[in-house]
């Protein structure tokens, strides 16, 4: 099963470049560089580290929301909100759309989305208060489209086989990977899945 990591660099119990050093070495498909309160110069230097980081251990780096960065550094891809999508006329490819439901999904599709994220799909402290949309929802979501769903939203090596069966090409993963003292374990426990 494929692993996606996606940063946080608040959440980083170490200096947050050690953590993305360590989580790349452990192979993820990608990590999505979502820094989402930096500005675009501020976004700019730390992508260009990341991207560094991710070449130096076979991993790609999408640059989510700013796509006047991924086009700059040459980055694997770009990762962006619906809204944004919805008026984005660049060229980077993959790209990946995040979508909340069915509709949104099909939009996203339509846009030329080479992935979903969909989520949230269990209970996660970064959406305190907000009920998860659940495995049956994310199952709907992967039946709508013919591209890759990701199932995003309190994933753990426990639960991530209840989003493959319901039909998700893979998995996101931010607090735990930008949190753990060693990405690596939770990564190849649930690229066995």
């Amino acid at each position: 099963m494929d692993v996606i990591c996606i940063t946080n660099r608040k959440l980083s119990g170490r200096d947050f470049l050690e953590q993305l050093k360590l989580t790349a070495a452990a192979k993820p498909k990608y990590i999505i560089l979502r820094e989402k309160d930096m500005s675009e110069e501020e976004y700019l230097n730390l992508a260009k580290k990341a991207l560094e980081i991710c070449q130096n251990n076979g991993t790609g780096l999408i640059c989510n929301s700013f796509f006047n960065v991924a086009e700059k550094i040459g980055a694997e891809g770009i990762h962006l909100p619906l809204a944004i999508a919805e008026t984005y006329t660049g060229k980077i490819k993959p790209m990946g759309i995040s979508v909340h439901s069915v509709d949104d999904a099909l939009k996203a599709a339509k846009l030329g989305a080479d992935c979903l994220i969909y989520g949230h799909i269990f209970t996660t402290d970064c959406k305190k208060g907000l009920a998860p949309r659940g495995v049956k929802s994310l199952e709907k979501v992967c039946c709508s489209v013919g591209i890759p769903v990701y199932a995003i939203g309190g994933i753990t090596p426990e639960n991530a086989a209840l989003t493959k069966t319901a039909g998700a090409a893979g998995v996101c993963l931010m607090s735990s990977l930008m949190t753990a003292e060693n990405p690596k374990e939770i990564i190849e426990k649930i690229k066995q899945i």
